[in-house]
């Protein structure tokens, strides 16, 4: 009787899963519902008689069972697309695929894509947005720009850019609140908050940190949260309170007025930065040097023009 491999689409679920450790992270990874990833993984294991998760009231984890098939299984699908990869680019322009986060890329990436599209004309460059950080080894995506420590274990990593954080507002919002001459000023401000799910460090700039800096006593940072960055940003932009921005997310905005830095003496180290990441081994890749050296050149102009 011939052997008969598991369903593909069950493989994939339990592949993203098992990396993510996420029902719900892999259902947006595949662009289906969780309940949909839960049923093919629930028929992958009544197909092989084993349980391949441990599921706990908030999270999940493989079984040792699950471990060794997940190896085997994202070995596999790697193979599989890196030949489909193989096969697509032989009629096809050659492609340069790269991931980022929502806030990079509005604020800072995206605005300055045109320019890299101009620099390789005969790449077809195409932008991924996602705040998960995508598996590199799997060949779909070539290079990612990540915020974080620069560890990412599995990868070579570059960094690009430093980031510091101080208070954004804008001009209106400043004029409001009297001219916030002074730290103690903004306790009668909205504090706009980045939420702390995608980066979650205590260590982490915040509000109680930066008014400790600026010698302000007993002051907390409560107001509204927001769950990116770039959100945080903008309800500034529209006079909804004062933000502690980044300043690699800000810059556009202050250099053209729309945001006002009432205390620029005063910046913590975000602890972060942006780093350019890619698979080990393609430094030298021509696609890969290529970006490489368009965001050296990016970021030296826009080093300068924030100083």
């Amino acid at each position: 009787m011939p052997v008969r491999p598991p369903p593909l689409q069950t493989l994939r679920a339990f592949e993203a899963a098992g990396r993510l450790l996420s029902m719900a992270f892999a259902a947006q990874e595949l662009n289906v519902t969780p309940g949909a990833i839960s049923r093919q993984i629930q028929t992958l294991e009544e197909d092989l008689s084993v349980a391949l998760f441990r599921r706990m009231t908030r999270r999940i984890a493989l079984t040792e069972e699950g471990v060794v098939l997940h190896q085997v299984v994202s070995r596999a699908l790697a193979e599989l697309t890196r030949e489909a990869e193989r096969l697509r680019a032989r009629d096809t322009a050659p492609q340069l695929t790269i991931s980022t986060s929502v806030s990079f890329a509005s604020k800072w990436f995206a605005p300055r894509l045109h320019r890299l599209i101009a620099r390789l004309p005969d790449v077809d460059i195409r932008l991924e947005v996602s705040d998960i950080n995508v598996d590199l080894s799997d060949g779909r995506v070539d290079a990612a720009l990540r915020y974080g420590t620069g560890t990412y274990p599995g990868t070579e990593t570059e960094r690009i850019l430093d980031e510091t954080m101080s208070p954004v507002c804008s001009p209106d919002y400043q004029t409001y609140m009297g001219g916030l001459t002074e730290p103690a000023d903004l306790l009668r401000c909205t504090l706009l908050n980045e939420s702390r799910v995608l980066h979650d460090d205590s260590t982490l700039p915040n509000w109680g940190r930066w008014f400790a800096t600026a010698r302000v006593a007993g002051a907390r940072g409560r107001g509204p949260t927001l769950s990116h960055g770039s959100l945080t940003i903008d309800a500034a932009l529209r006079g909804e309170g004062i933000a502690l921005g980044r300043s690699v997310l800000v810059a556009e905005d202050i250099a053209a007025g729309r945001l006002v830095e009432p205390f620029p003496q005063i910046r913590l180290p975000a602890g972060r930065g942006y780093d350019l990441v890619h698979r080990p081994g393609e430094e030298h890749e021509p696609k890969i040097a290529a970006l490489r050296d368009w965001l050296k050149e990016e970021v030296t102009a826009f080093s300068m023009r924030a100083s």
